[in-house]
């Protein structure tokens, strides 16, 4: 397996002197099995660079895939300029996440409007499809590919990656979890001893990976004022790629803040930070240009259950509760998802187990901290019950301690919403619940 980074930086492309060696251009990577298989990951402006090197080497008959893990412009403002899109007798295969607002190919439309590009997508003349895809195992270009939605105010998709005995995870967009990786008293650098049950999910979706490729945009002293904007710190993903047996960790999704200088720096603090840990896992912070390839190392995972691919389609109307002693809040929760789903609600825990026990909704958006009765009181309750013992619960809290945190999975909280919060970052972790749902059906 060989892999190529065409584009390292995150959010805009950032070219001149200062960032000459990382590189300035947003996302893309290109992947080649041995049998000759294409995977292009992501498509920002990196693409337009793969595509004169592709012209430059003549290649004929050109067929690829392109994974995108979601459609930010960042990740696929380098289509429209990805020439081999332009050659009649080309196919292009282009998956991405479902659940977004629009399907795929409409979004990608939308960038090639006339008013602000030449030629429109349907003039194309390559070969185009356009797949969504749920969580699950799926066959991509011969491939075995995962994928896993990740923690971002976009559905965006993760994929692993498995070729020619190697694993690759694109791990691009996504955040921590929670304010702290590790449960009090847990033996640290452990997956088993991670405090959220999301980050304990990624941990074990890029477990034994010979590589991670890695969303790392800020500093931890950046992230303090960059919470859910939906990216990383080297901190987090080298203490979670250490628990997780990983053998390589590429840092990518570069800050168009950061020059040079400044990734440099956020490089060799990741290897100390990786040499201090002690599990012999190698970090570097990926630039343009970079070559890689990956040997057989890591064994074939037994065959799973094939996910079948989504076509866009009407999605259900699902019904959410939202459950806040705050009329604000309930009002702002309300009015971000009341246009896409069908939503009530309730001011206090003893009234929304009324409802609940009148009819049970698809999804309950519960507050932790009540009056009365608080939402580990109505977590208990719900779980003690068989016909809610499943019930997909998302709480809402300024609670970030590693006790309550623990306290409210331990009462069988499905996923947390931190307060305050942003309305994508509320209405992306609503969808990846309830594409969970769907899936599970």
């Amino acid at each position: 397996m060989r892999l190529r980074f065409w584009g390292t930086r995150g959010s805009i492309a950032t070219p001149g002197p200062g960032t000459n060696y990382f590189g300035g251009n947003t996302s893309c990577v290109e992947l080649t099995t041995d049998s000759g298989e294409r995977l292009i990951l992501d498509c920002g402006t990196g693409a337009h660079v793969l595509a004169v090197e592709l012209a430059a080497q003549d290649v004929k008959e050109f067929n690829a895939s392109i994974l995108l893990g979601h459609t930010h412009w960042d990740h696929i403002q380098g289509f429209p300029f990805f020439s081999p899109a332009f050659v009649e007798g080309n196919s292009v295969a282009i998956y991405g996440p479902q659940g977004t607002r629009g399907s795929l190919q409409e979004v990608l439309a939308g960038q090639m409007e006339f008013t602000y590009f030449p030629v429109e997508l349907n003039q194309l003349p390559a070969a185009i499809t356009y797949s969504e895809l749920a969580e699950g195992v799926h066959t991509i270009g011969g491939v075995r590919i995962e994928t896993q939605f990740l923690h971002h105010p976009a559905m965006t998709l993760g994929y692993r990656i498995e070729a020619d005995g190697a694993t690759v995870a694109y791990l691009v967009d996504h955040e921590p979890f929670a304010d702290e990786l590790w449960l009090a008293g847990a033996e640290p650098g452990l997956i088993d001893s991670i405090l959220h049950e999301g980050d304990r999910q990624h941990a074990k979706f890029m477990e034994g990976a010979d590589l991670v490729i890695h969303d790392a945009q800020y500093t931890p002293e950046e992230y303090l004022s960059k919470k859910s904007w939906g990216h990383s710190t080297y901190e987090y993903v080298v203490q979670i790629a250490a628990a997780a047996n990983v053998r390589q960790v590429a840092l990518t999704h570069h800050d168009p803040a950061h020059d040079d200088r400044a990734v440099a720096d956020i490089e060799r603090k990741a290897r100390a930070l990786a040499t201090e840990l002690g599990t012999g896992l190698d970090v570097f912070c990926a630039y343009e240009g970079c070559e890689l390839i990956l040997g057989a190392r890591t064994a074939a995972k037994p065959p799973a259950v094939e996910t079948a691919v989504q076509t866009p389609a009407s999605q259900p109307r699902f019904r959410i509760l939202v459950v806040d002693d705050e009329p604000e809040v309930r009002a702002v929760v309300v009015r971000a998802l009341e246009d896409h789903y069908i939503v009530s609600q309730a001011g206090s825990g003893r009234e929304a187990l009324r409802m609940i026990g009148e009819r049970i909704p698809d999804l309950l958006v519960l507050d932790y901290k009540m009056p009365g009765m608080d939402g580990i009181a109505v977590m208990k309750t719900l779980r003690a019950k068989p016909e809610t013992q499943s019930l997909p619960v998302l709480m809402l809290t300024a609670m970030t301690d590693e006790p309550s945190t623990r306290a409210g999975f331990e009462a069988g909280v499905t996923d947390y919403v931190t307060k305050p919060f942003s309305i994508p970052q509320l209405t992306a972790r609503v969808r990846v619940c309830l594409a969970r749902v769907q899936s599970s059906d």
